[in-house]
């Protein structure tokens, strides 16, 4: 296992979107963030299906550092209950690799 996560995150706008990549790579919890243009989300919500305008955040973190960066993104968002969700990275160049860890 190479011990390596891509964090998947939505955001209600740019602002936030950009503010939460700042203060989490400032905080060296993610190495780097991308923010990626409006998408569309549609998602169950109290009970109805909604669609929404969103921001998604791509962040790039080792697996010793999930839970800081969970903890931080709960407690910086402004959604009760913000997507925070860690994917396995199976494959990446060593160069790469080295360089998020050096980097959180």
């Amino acid at each position: 296992m190479l011990g390596f996560l891509l964090v998947f995150c939505t955001c209600p706008s740019e602002e936030e979107a950009v503010r939460l990549a700042h203060a989490l790579v400032e905080r060296r919890l993610a190495a780097c963030v991308n923010i990626l243009p409006p998408i569309q989300s549609t998602y169950r919500w109290n009970g109805s299906v909604q669609t929404a305008s969103e921001y998604l955040l791509l962040m790039k973190t080792t697996e010793e550092r999930f839970d800081a960066l969970r903890d931080a993104i709960t407690g910086m968002h402004s959604y009760d209950t913000p997507e925070v969700m860690g994917v396995p990275v199976t494959e990446g160049t060593e160069k790469y690799l080295s360089w998020v860890r050096e980097s959180v």
